[in-house]
């Protein structure tokens, strides 16, 4: 209650005055921050990569980042009209010990799906505010209102899910166009060089990949209280959070949806010029026990150091623990490989016995990225491979699962699933280009049967207690297929011109689902809008 009232106390703040400086987070897109693989992935930067959104003075990253905000800015334009269209935030402040900045954020597109001859729109008109005041106190929000009308399988999506991918709860109850509204907040607080602290309502991502196994920005957005401690070679973060889960059986409508805490903790080691390694560990766990009683918060999980497995453990193991392991080696000046290991459970006897237990609930991700392919200036690559298996992300009950208002917290496949994905991007003068593919294979859930393919299922009632395999239940395939060009007419907002081409295919015993959509928009936002599920 105390973190919710700070949230909102927070987004009150952030809507009176505001700016851009060095101190402030970036938010995270992918699209933006793979332009950052030549600074952040050089071996002379020593950057701490795998924590996501960065900060714009870290790992000499501040310079690419203004100078990717100012590009194309002409000083000897003098009108106002060119000057803040193409070059220039609506609203702009500086002074010496404040600065603010306010943009209006439209997000307008058309499209259609031909295979099913479905006309698909979208209509949101946003905001964001930033600014910082003196050197030390940073702050950002951003907002939207938005109704749209989605391809068949994001409608599914919303219909099931009760939440438009990502963002927030439906208000549309089911109907075809869909309406919901998207608010990120985020005050950031920087005492002495060697540590932040972060209060907001928005994600965290932490890998160097495009999906993540252990804490990803796919789910809604959540309040938390974040410290980050940066120590040269070290950056070690701790996270609380609130969330929701309104697929929980309510004890009252008073009571609202039932509630979550999440706690997780992210070491990341720069250990030479090229190797880093990290460890992850995280518990949700719920603030009522099963006869509606309230729990509260855990005071046992307060310390921002303590090894969050054994606290959990001497609590009588009432709730979900999660760890997890990264690393990446910059193999080349332009190549560096990555990977991840995600571990929700572990027996001994049933890891190493190879009989497929249902306890044996790990994940996996290895890749690699570059840049420069082919010695072409700002032609960035990846290319990634991500493994989960069945009844990973599952808890004892659904409550205590690894999600966050109906949506995983790490991959949006949720478990039982092998994925290859690559994406190639190029960006010339003020025009991006993007190209991504997947497949994927996965088993589906049949009916009563829990295959371990929905993490909102327990792992206490499996479909076989041995002779699990990643793809058991009902065998699909999936493709996808976005092809995406655009022209920057704004970088301060990324006001843009879009257009792209989606082909999805769905396929198993029992249906065959084809989508063959092209769109055309004015853009313009930073936050990831994933549709490749």
């Amino acid at each position: 209650m105390i973190l919710k009232r700070l949230t909102l106390l927070l987004s009150f703040i952030t809507t009176c005055s505001f700016a851009q400086t060095p101190n402030q987070i970036q938010p995270y897109t992918y699209s933006q921050y793979q332009k950052l693989y030549k600074s952040t992935y050089d071996v002379k930067t020593r950057s701490h990569t795998s924590l996501l959104p960065y900060f714009k003075e870290d790992s000499l990253t501040y310079i690419l980042h203004d100078s990717l905000l100012r590009y194309g800015v002409d000083t000897n334009k003098k009108k106002f009209i060119p000057r803040k269209l193409f070059n220039e935030h609506l609203i702009d402040v500086k002074k010496e010990d404040f600065t603010a900045y306010a943009d209006f954020l439209p997000d307008f597109t058309v499209g259609r799906d031909f295979k099913t001859g479905k006309n698909l729109w979208l209509n949101t008109r946003g905001f964001q505010i930033g600014g910082t005041v003196g050197d030390k106190f940073s702050f950002y929000t951003s907002g939207y209102e938005n109704q749209a009308v989605f391809a068949d399988y994001l409608e599914r999506y919303i219909n099931t899910n009760e939440v438009v991918p990502g963002q927030a709860y439906d208000r549309s109850f089911g109907k075809r166009t869909k309406d919901w509204s998207y608010v990120s907040a985020n005050i950031s607080y920087t005492p002495v060089k060697y540590l932040n602290i972060q209060l907001g309502q928005d994600k965290t991502f932490i890998g160097d990949g495009y999906r993540s196994l252990l804490l990803s920005d796919y789910a809604s957005n959540y309040p938390f209280l974040k410290l980050t401690a940066n120590l040269g070679n070290v950056q070690y973060m701790s996270m609380w959070s609130y969330m929701s889960d309104p697929r929980a059986n309510r004890f009252s409508y008073d009571t609202g949806y039932r509630k979550k805490w999440g706690i997780f903790h992210y070491l990341d080691w720069n250990v030479t010029d090229r190797l880093s390694l990290g460890f992850f560990d995280s518990i949700i766990l719920s603030d009522r026990d099963d006869q509606g009683n309230k729990r509260g918060f855990d005071f046992s999980y307060v310390s921002p150091i303590v090894f969050l497995r054994p606290v959990e453990a001497s609590n009588g193991s009432p709730d979900n623990a999660l760890i997890g392991f990264t690393a990446k080696y910059e193999l080349l000046k332009w190549l560096t490989v990555y990977g991840q290991f995600s571990l929700d459970e572990f027996e001994a006897d049933n890891f190493f016995a190879g009989e497929g237990s249902s306890r044996n609930k790990f994940g996996y991700q290895i890749g690699v990225k570059g840049f420069n392919l082919l010695k072409i200036e700002n032609l960035n690559f990846l290319v990634e491979f991500n493994s989960v298996r069945p009844y990973t992300y599952t808890g004892r009950a659904p409550i205590i699962n690894y999600a966050h208002f109906n949506e995983p917290l790490a991959h949006p496949m949720g478990a039982n699933f092998n994925e290859l994905l690559g994406i190639l991007s190029y960006s010339w003068k003020r025009f991006d280009f993007e190209q991504e593919l997947v497949y994927a294979r996965y088993g589906l859930d049949g009916g009563l049967i829990n295959y371990g393919k929905d993490i909102y299922r327990s792992w206490l009632y499996p479909a076989q207690l041995t002779g699990n395999f990643i793809g058991q239940g009902i065998k699909t395939n999936f493709y996808f297929s976005n092809t995406r060009a655009s022209f920057l007419i704004n970088p301060k907002y990324n006001l843009r011109l879009e257009t792209e081409l989606t082909l999805r295919r769905e396929s198993n015993a029992q249906i065959i689902r084809n989508n063959s959509i092209i769109s055309f928009g004015l853009r313009s936002s930073f936050r990831n809008l994933y549709k490749d599920f």
